[in-house]
């Protein structure tokens, strides 16, 4: 069922009537000629411009391409207001199978509705868009970031990333062990791609034993190649069954943290750089009760956002991993705070960001 506009009911009602809602504004977007259709959601721009990534996605349905637009930027808004950053929540996605669809043509009319906000919305990669993409949307957009260093942009976000789960890693060690190395560890690497293959080089520069799985035997081999002392598991579901792991590193897929694996996870930590690794509502207090310490996704994976944040004042690596270093700070206040409330990390992560939009409202 549709509304006038031909906008499924439900999500108007997610919109305009849900908790998962209070968007400022969404726009649909289109452009024949090119095959373009796409959806930018602005959450919150009570920090700054919302800043967040283009996904290109083949999504079964608009229907799902505007929920998911809509639960992406939210995300952004709790992420950058974690993050330190001046900027608010915003995400777009495009509708279409990148491998088919995508041209120059389609990504310059992206370009044209994005630059129509008025820097009200800043974009940046995702899944499905990559540097080179982000340079031609840049012809169009000056209020475009995670391009090329060749276009005064940072290149490729994922060595940041990485740091910043590293640090998370570290502030997890420290609160539960009362030191921050990870020197001895072991610790469970899920997904060793971009992300994952710098994360890994970090934990052996500290001393960590590490473990690791992926569905892409070439990505393992590149590791291992390099540093035969790294274990390998099977699987993902071999991984966390592992005996005497310490620290579990989802990097891939999202609802890794879900009822099938929470009860057989063996390692005393989650912190990993996937995003939205809770499954559902409620996860969250399956690990409590398991006495397993969760680091929010959202919080430890935020050196990618302070990268791309960064070009638009000139990119500046040292100072970008210095603002990334305080993912320690950060965790650990985390940690206190769900400590002193009672409630699991998560929630308290979310209680934090909340309470510095707020102020800013107020202001």
């Amino acid at each position: 069922m549709t509304d006038v506009t031909g906008a499924p009911v439900d999500v108007l009602q997610t919109l305009f009537h849900s908790e998962q809602g209070g968007h400022e504004q969404v726009v649909l977007c289109q452009d024949r000629a090119s095959g373009l259709k796409a959806v930018i959601a602005l959450h919150s721009t009570a920090l700054g411009p919302a800043l967040g990534g283009t996904r290109f996605y083949p999504y079964a349905s608009e229907a799902e391409a505007v929920a998911d637009a809509l639960n992406l930027a939210r995300g952004m808004s709790y992420k950058n207001a974690l993050a330190g950053l001046d900027h608010g929540g915003g995400k777009a996605v495009i509708i279409g199978d990148p491998e088919r669809i995508k041209s120059e043509e389609l990504l310059l009319a992206y370009g044209r509705f994005v630059a129509s906000l008025g820097g009200r919305y800043v974009t940046a990669c995702d899944v499905g868009t990559y540097v080179t993409d982000m340079d031609v949307v840049a012809r169009e957009c000056r209020w475009t970031t995670g391009r090329s260093p060749e276009n005064g942009g940072a290149g490729d976000s994922s060595v940041l990333t990485s740091y910043g789960v590293f640090q998370g890693m570290r502030a997890s060690a420290q609160h539960l062990w009362g030191d921050p190395t990870l020197r001895g560890r072991k610790v469970g690497v899920a997904g060793v791609g971009k992300v994952g293959h710098h994360l890994v080089e970090h934990l052996l520069s500290d001393g960590a034993e590490v473990v690791i799985t992926d569905v892409r035997e070439e990505s393992v081999r590149r590791i291992t190649e390099r540093h035969p002392e790294v274990a390998v598991a099977a699987d993902t579901d071999a991984l966390i069954r592992t005996e005497g792991l310490d620290i579990y590193a989802p990097c891939a897929l999202g609802g890794a943290l879900n009822d099938e694996t929470i009860p057989v996870l063996t390692a005393k930590v989650v912190c990993g750089a996937a995003n939205n690794q809770l499954a559902h509502p409620g996860v969250e207090k399956d690990l409590a009760d398991r006495s397993i310490l969760y680091a929010p996704d959202y919080v430890v994976n935020a050196g990618g956002v302070i990268q791309v944040a960064d070009e638009l004042h000139g990119f500046d690596f040292d100072r970008c991993r210095a603002k990334a270093s305080k993912i320690y700070d950060t965790t650990l206040a985390i940690f206190a705070r769900a400590k002193e409330d009672g409630i699991p990390p998560a929630e308290a992560a979310d209680r934090i960001a909340e309470q510095r939009m707020a102020e800013a409202r107020r202001r």
